[in-house]
């Protein structure tokens, strides 16, 4: 009896010791999860990401500009896709995930709001610019004028392709207006963006190229010898909206809101655009 009792002792002991193990276990593991459940409560939800489609002469000024709107927004983060206008159009017209288009020229802009790939009551005139005609900085040769494109000891300029590229387009009707285009369409070497157009320059490929001022402003290889005339080309200014198959409207909105504010202005004229008026 008394060894029958014993063992009824030990028996209880063991099963009291493994309840007490499993409540310990089942205490640890519900603790764990309400961790987990409030790491996660106050876990941040990834940030907005807003795809703008923009013209490549904007990008120094808009990478800028992004690290001061992504520091002020941290729950937007701004993806460029900065390319030639006649590029970006071509891409939203067949359906690229876009929210923000920004063209070099207003006829552009014009073209998508008329085919209603853009929403018309976002546009915006956000910066404007010059044209600008450019050679190596250690050039000699006597330039002082876009007429002096049709001088015969200019062999190569340098133009952005007028289908694709505003400033090529541009760069044409000034020369129509001086009446020099006969004389320096043989001798036009086309480029898919303004850049290319400046690294031609840079390079020596090109005698002279015509760029916006911008773009000329951001190399210490090339310098501007003149500005193309008032009246010689339609104004340069560089508009911007919210494409309408936007998947984030609210953060597009804000953000060309934000594009012709007083912060954004400051940035776009340390790299010589101006506002427009």
């Amino acid at each position: 009896m008394k060894n029958n009792v014993r063992r009824f002792g030990r028996k209880r002991k063991i099963i009291e010791t493994i309840m007490g193990l499993g409540i310990a276990i089942l205490l640890l593991f519900m603790a764990g999860c309400g961790n987990s459940t409030n790491q996660a409560r106050k876990a941040p939800p990834p940030p907005t990401e807003l795809n703008v489609f923009a013209a490549l002469g904007l990008k120094d000024a808009l990478l800028d500009i992004q690290k001061d709107y992504e520091a002020t927004h941290p729950n937007v983060k701004i993806v460029y896709n900065l390319v030639a206008t006649g590029v970006l159009q071509k891409q939203i017209s067949q359906g690229a995930a876009a929210d923000v288009f920004i063209t070099a020229a207003a006829k552009n802009m014009d073209d998508m709001q008329a085919q209603k790939f853009i929403s018309a009551k976002s546009r915006r005139d956000i910066v404007s610019n010059e044209l600008v005609l450019i050679v190596p900085k250690e050039s000699t040769l006597d330039m002082h004028s876009f007429t002096d494109l049709a001088n015969g000891e200019v062999k190569r300029v340098g133009i952005g392709a007028p289908e694709s590229v505003p400033a090529g387009q541009y760069a044409i009707d000034a020369m129509n207006y001086l009446g020099i285009w006969d004389q320096v369409k043989d001798k036009a070497v086309q480029a898919k963006d303004v850049v290319t157009i400046r690294s031609y320059v840079e390079t020596g490929n090109v005698e002279a190229g015509i760029v916006f001022y911008t773009v000329a402003a951001t190399s210490d290889k090339v310098k501007v010898v003149a500005t193309a005339p008032k009246g010689s080309h339609e104004a340069i200014i560089f508009p911007g909206a919210m494409t309408a198959n936007s998947k984030q409207p609210q953060a597009a909105e804000e953000f060309l809101n934000y594009l012709v504010g007083p912060e954004a202005l400051k940035i776009f004229q340390k790299y010589g655009f101006s506002q427009v008026k």
